[in-house]
Parts: structure tokens; C-alpha cells; sequence
């Protein structure tokens, strides 16, 4: 899927230097921290070629752009290059969908309910305060222990299953339906677990306030074109059906029309990428066991194009690619089969690790290292500031 960049037969010293260090992970810990300070400065290039060939995303598509340096060398330079060049895919190119939502807007408000132009209406009698919302870190996609920068407002939604007792959705069980509806919102202002909950009747309550952290992501990783994401209850809003993973029922078609103006009026506040409108079972992890979807949640079957949105299982999972956890026949056999991003995101790290000319045991371990060491150092922080 990778075209290779057109590369001519010679070394550079940098090169040179990597070839004498037997072991091929220090190797490669050598050659991104040299990449890393040459970035900063990069010596001047001849140019032999002033084309080379782009990767332009993972949906496939390849394009000839004309660059003003040289082709990137064959060896460490190449290697290094590919890792800075990798890209997290605008999903909503698979499909004839906007990449923005038109204006929405606040048109009424008051102390029990607000309502949006584009006709979402939101009952504000469960919110409550937690934690403000901290400023979070953005990590560079692969090879730097530190942020590249912090974010302040939400970049993405995250929606969820809150697996409480269900009811059959019928007439004649109304009373028990509100009755369900009613302790799953108690339990749920009890935990600050969601910022807004969606009822089987559509209507959308706000729990947590905006401008605080809701606990809803856990441990959690996603990444965009600007970097990585990390433990997301700050980066994130979080979003929950009342339902059950298990149910045969899901969603009822009123919830799928709130959530659609809901997602509309978060992703026209916060100018939110499609991309970013993800799942939980898609960012969960578990750092016990390295494997990802912890929770599973939404595994499969999320109505993405009825919310206006494309298709994100088929967006690479970073937790793989970037940090080399894995998944189990259990969580396939969960999910009913493969997403279209969990085979990208194997067969990037799998590359990755053929460029190095390393093991795909070793690399993913070289991978695995960096996440451990940034999530210690988050550990750490979090504590410090407690």
C-alpha cells in the first residue's frame, strides 16, 4: 500500500554512525534522536530530483508533488523521514460528506433547558460541576517523549453505551422506560461519568458541564493530523446512549436524530474534525495486558453516516500503530470481525518495523516502551498536581 520513495545508492554520515551499533533498537533510538535535532536545523540539500513520490493518506491514494529538496537518501534518513511523514487519514474523503457543519447556534436559554438552532434541545436539570477542564498534551505521532504542544478546548467526541436495565421500547412500558431512564441519569451525575446522555426517547440531558472533565474515557489513546492523544477526559467530550452493548435493540431512531444535532451543535462550538468523532471500544486501552478496546462499547454497528459522519472504523488505531498494543480473538469475536482500521493500523507498525529492519516482536516492545514512559510521566504530573 506504501509506494517506496525513489532513493539513490548513497550514505550519509548519519547512516554510517547507525550501522555500528549491533543492537537495532538503540539503533533506532540513535537515529530519532539525531532526526529529532536535525529537524530543527536541517542542513542544506542538494537537489538531484525535484519530484518524489507522497504517500497522501491511508485510503489509498498516492499523488506526484514536486518538492523543493532532494529525495530523502536511502538508510536512516528515509527511515526517519517516513516516521515523520505518518498520517492519520480525513475520513470524510472515503465518503461525500462535509468536512464542517453549518453554524449552530444558542437560541433560548434558561435555568432548566436550552435550545439550538438547528433544533436540539437540551435539559439541563441533572448538570453538574467536577474538575475543571485541565489543558492536556499532544504528542508527536512517533519517536518524542515529550508534548509537541497542549490543548485547552475539546478536540473530539467520544460516544458511549451506559449499559443500564433496559425496558422494551413500547407503549406499554413507558412508565418503566422513564423509571429506567431516570436512575441510569442519577447514577451517572453520582459518577460525573458523561456530559451529555441521550434517553430512549431522544431527549439529551447535559450531566457534566462543558467546562468541566467528565470521567468517561479512562485510559485512551486517538490521534489526528495535529498528534497524539492521551487518557482522553480532557481532550474529549463525552457522549452516552442509555442502552446495552448486548441489545438487540441498540439505539432507538429518536436517539439517532439527537445525537445528530447534538454531534452538529459540539462539532460547530468546538470546530471538531469528523475524524475525531470516534467510539470507546475504538480508543480504550488496557496498559495491564498492552491490548486495546478495555471497553467495548460500540464496537461495531455505530450509526457514523446517520450522525453525518463518515465511516471512522476505518481509520487506523494509533494505540496500535503508535504504541504497539494488540487485540485478542475474544474482542474480534465481540466486534464480529475485523475494522478496516485495525488491519491499517497492523500493516503500518508491521512496515515500520521492515524499514528498521527489525523483529515485529521488538518494534512493537520499542513501542510499548515510549507509551509506558509517557503514561508514567502523566502519572506523575497528575499526582504532582493533586
Amino acid at each position: 500500500m506504501l509506494g517506496r520513495i525513489r532513493t539513490f545508492g548513497f550514505k550519509t554520515r548519519l547512516d554510517r554512525r547507525a550501522e555500528r551499533i549491533s543492537d537495532p533498537v538503540e539503533r533506532l533510538r540513535f537515529l530519532r534522536r539525531e532526526m529529532a535535532i536535525s529537524s530543527v536545523q536541517p542542513p542544506p540539500v542538494r537537489t538531484r530530483n525535484s519530484r518524489a513520490l507522497q504517500y497522501a493518506g491511508w485510503l489509498g491514494i498516492f499523488v506526484i508533488l514536486p518538492l523543493a529538496t532532494a529525495p530523502t537518501p536511502k538508510g536512516a534518513a528515509e527511515t526517519m523521514a517516513r516516521e515523520r511523514g505518518l498520517l492519520v487519514p480525513r475520513a470524510d474523503a472515503a465518503v461525500n460528506l462535509p468536512s464542517t457543519v453549518s453554524r449552530v447556534w444558542l437560541v433560548e436559554h434558561s435555568e432548566s433547558t436550552e435550545v439550538y438552532s438547528n433544533g436540539l434541545r437540551v435539559d439541563l436539570t441533572f448538570t453538574v460541576s467536577n474538575r475543571p477542564r485541565s489543558s492536556f498534551p499532544v504528542y508527536a505521532l512517533t519517536g518524542a517523549y515529550t508534548p509537541v504542544k497542549t490543548g485547552q478546548a475539546p478536540v473530539g467526541i467520544l460516544y458511549h453505551m451506559n449499559e443500564s436495565n433496559l425496558a422494551p421500547f413500547e407503549e406499554e412500558a413507558t412508565r418503566k422506560l422513564k423509571r429506567f431512564g431516570r436512575y441510569a441519569l442519577e447514577t451517572i451525575r453520582q459518577e460525573r461519568a458523561y456530559h451529555y446522555v441521550i434517553d430512549r426517547f431522544g431527549r439529551v440531558f447535559s450531566v457534566v458541564a462543558e467546562s468541566d472533565a467528565a470521567n468517561h474515557a479512562g485510559n485512551s489513546i486517538w490521534a489526528d493530523s495535529e498528534g497524539i492523544y492521551i487518557n482522553l477526559n480532557d481532550s474529549f467530550i463525552g457522549v452516552s446512549f442509555e442502552g446495552q452493548t448486548a441489545s438487540s435493540e441498540e439505539v432507538t431512531p429518536a436517539q439517532i436524530l439527537s445525537a445528530r444535532t447534538l454531534t452538529e451543535m459540539l462539532r460547530s462550538r468546538y470546530g471538531i474534525v469528523p475524524e475525531n468523532c470516534v467510539t470507546h471500544a475504538q480508543v480504550s486501552v488496557n496498559p495491564l495486558n498492552m491490548h486495546i478496546a478495555n471497553h467495548t462499547d460500540w464496537a461495531s454497528n455505530f450509526p457514523f453516516l446517520s450522525l453525518g459522519l463518515p465511516d471512522n472504523y476505518a481509520i487506523p488505531l494509533p494505540s496500535l500503530y503508535a504504541f504497539g498494543f494488540e487485540f485478542d480473538d475474544v474482542f474480534l469475536r465481540v466486534m464480529g470481525g475485523r475494522w478496516k482500521g485495525l488491519n491499517l493500523a497492523v500493516e503500518q507498525m508491521e512496515r515500520q518495523a521492515a524499514v528498521e529492519h527489525v523483529p515485529v516482536a521488538q518494534y512493537r516492545a520499542m513501542l510499548r516502551h515510549r507509551y509506558k514512559d509517557i503514561a508514567a510521566a502523566l502519572k506523575n504530573e497528575s499526582e504532582g498536581g493533586s
